[in-house]
């Protein structure tokens, strides 16, 4: 059995901008400090089925500049070696047979869990940190506190929706633009409030058991309130997560939704972008209105862009830390920079007690930063149905009496934040 003196370094879940200048970070310092660094290809899926190919000796010469570039040097994957206690264990074995005695895990909340669960089945063999990685910025750190990755691809989903939202116009046409965000919002409202989008929507204001009528009413009336205001043009931003929060039984009588062999939606799968256009289009035509919606998903393109500055020094900044904290004993924990200081949050910490799964981070619907974000959309509010101009032009749009309008969709303002109320101090005497 080799000694295990060496450190080895793993990426799991899927890919963020940043990762190899955690790797080249991290690595960089141990070897600086006379420690070996081996780098674990392709997440846990290797090592977990004892491959004698998982480790790549990682020198200062191959990670030099790596922090320059998107992806994973090491590959990635979304196996998880928990769901079996046999692949923990295999996996275990495999880092002891590597001389890996510490690890250094990249990761979201299931890799952050992965690395505790592993830590525990190495008995005080193995110490682990883990460093916060996701595009989704759904990991359980302080509110300011950004997961790598998140910056730079919402600066680059800004750079596509501000690209549509000019064809939008040219065009005068809507795109529905989904963004990745299976549990949380914040990749959506972060893309879409920063550009300006006609309309923002993610799960965190709904809740759970979505009926689908209020998603499409939604946007419908945005695209009404749009033309009562002029405009044949607009750009909504979706976060995939609604597809999970829709109530299912509302899914299951659409055709354009995949089924498994017994018939029953598959809502992992779930085009929730060809579903909201579809159905947005039919509500309209039922309205008497005609648009042209086009569904486009951004993600792919995002999570393996090369990082921008704030990512490259945020996560060279982590990779530093996670190194120099194993080296000096730290274990079970995960790294964070706070207030430009290095915190380490234990695994415990993370740790849900009612689902014994990692804490997911969502958006804070009650923050002033989100009532900011629906002032800026252009959708049914509350003080348009005490606005009787506006909501003539409204009803008139769809050829209805403000009434009947108020009737039929005022229904849709029920969740609206209320209005931001500020004290302004009083001026102080010098």
């Amino acid at each position: 059995m080799a000694s295990a003196s060496k450190l080895g370094i793993l990426v799991g879940g899927g890919p963020a901008p940043g990762i190899n200048s955690v790797i080249g970070a991290a690595s960089i310092r141990a070897q600086l400090e006379g420690v070996e660094v081996v780098g674990i290809k392709d997440g846990f899926d290797r090592i977990m089925r004892g491959a004698p190919d998982a480790a790549v000796p990682l020198t200062m010469e191959k990670v030099s500049r790596l922090h320059f570039r998107g992806g994973s040097f090491l590959g990635i994957s979304r196996a998880n070696p928990t769901k079996d206690p046999r692949h923990l264990a295999v996996a275990r074995e495999a880092l002891e047979r590597l001389g890996v005695g510490m690890l250094i895990t990249i990761g979201g909340d299931d890799t952050a869990f992965s690395s505790m669960k592993l830590s525990e089945a190495g008995g005080g063999t193995l110490r682990v940190v883990h460093v916060p990685k996701t595009i989704d910025n759904d990991l359980d750190l302080p509110l300011h506190i950004d997961t790598f990755g998140f910056q730079t691809a919402r600066h680059w989903g800004v750079e596509l929706v501000k690209n549509l939202m000019v064809d939008a116009y040219t065009t005068s046409r809507w795109y529905i633009v989904v963004s990745m965000g299976r549990k949380a919002g914040h990749l959506a409202l972060g893309i879409g409030k920063a550009v300006g989008a006609t309309v923002t929507l993610i799960s965190e204001e709904f809740g759970e058991g979505i009926p689908l009528k209020l998603l499409v009413d939604t946007l419908a009336m945005s695209v009404v309130k749009r033309l009562a205001l002029g405009r044949r043009d607009g750009v909504a931003v979706v976060a995939e997560g609604l597809a999970l929060s829709i109530d299912p039984k509302d899914l299951a009588g659409l055709e354009e939704v995949e089924r498994d062999e017994h018939g029953h939606v598959r809502l992992a799968e779930v085009d929730i972008g060809e579903i909201l256009k579809r159905q947005v289009s039919r509500r309209l035509a039922g309205l008497g209105v005609k648009t042209t919606l086009v569904s486009k998903n951004i993600g792919y393109e995002l999570r393996c862009a090369d990082p921008i500055p704030y990512d490259m020094e945020y996560t060279r900044d982590l990779g530093y830390c996670a190194a120099k904290y194993l080296l000096s004993g730290g274990d079970k924990a995960m790294v964070s920079m706070q207030g430009g200081r290095f915190v380490p949050v234990p695994f415990r910490d993370l740790i849900d007690p009612k689902t014994g799964r990692a804490r997911v981070r969502l958006v804070d619907v009650r923050s002033d930063r989100y009532a900011i974000a629906r002032r800026y959309m252009i959708r049914l509010r509350r003080d348009d149905f005490e606005d009787a101009e506006l909501l003539g032009k409204i009803a008139a749009v769809i050829k209805l009496t403000p009434e009947e309008l108020r009737r039929q969709f005022e229904y849709l303002v029920e969740s609206e934040p209320p209005p931001l109320s500020f004290s302004p101090r009083p001026a102080t005497e010098n």
